[in-house]
């Protein structure tokens, strides 16, 4: 693994929802512990029957929320995710990226396969050498494997994403 790959991670084996509260989690005691962390996690709407739990992104920082929800999807789509909202949110936190110590992106899917969504936040925290945590979509695996082909690849647990943020932070 190249340096710059083991400065971005994704959470791997386990459902959307758990990474996205291991996320919110570890933002918490890293920002307790004076990290600079920024960055999106998205809280689902889990409505069931849905082929997309597409919600809200959160902004670690400032707390605030930005749907990507589409109340109906587009007349071709069965997906309710807003990319419109994802863009929003993404240039919301593309300012703070020179200064902070880590980047937390709640998933490269559907939108950043596509070179939309979260991309461009994505694109600059790599280019600025910021550290990188994020989880990636089954279905859009092979699009990530050929953006961050290096990226390191942790379990969904705790233990794990500390050690991850120890070794990069010491690096």
């Amino acid at each position: 693994m190249s340096e710059t790959g083991a400065c971005i991670a994704r959470v791997d084996g386990t459902d959307s929802a758990t990474v996205q509260r291991l996320f919110a989690q570890a933002v918490a005691r890293w920002r307790a512990a004076g990290v600079r962390v920024v960055g999106l996690v998205e809280e689902t709407r889990g409505v069931p029957g849905q082929i997309c739990n597409a919600g809200t992104l959160r902004d670690v920082v400032s707390g605030r929320p930005y749907s990507i929800y589409l109340d109906v999807p587009p007349p071709d789509r069965s997906c309710h995710i807003d990319a419109r909202g994802a863009e929003t949110a993404g240039a919301a936190v593309l300012d703070d990226i020179e200064t902070c110590d880590v980047v937390v992106l709640s998933k490269f899917g559907k939108l950043e396969a596509g070179h939309g969504g979260l991309i461009g936040v994505f694109e600059a925290a790599i280019s600025l050498g910021k550290p990188v945590l994020t989880t990636v979509s089954e279905r859009h695996r092979a699009a990530w494997e050929a953006f961050a082909p290096d990226a390191a690849v942790l379990p969904p647990t705790v233990g794990a994403l500390d050690a991850w943020w120890r070794a990069v932070r010491s690096a």
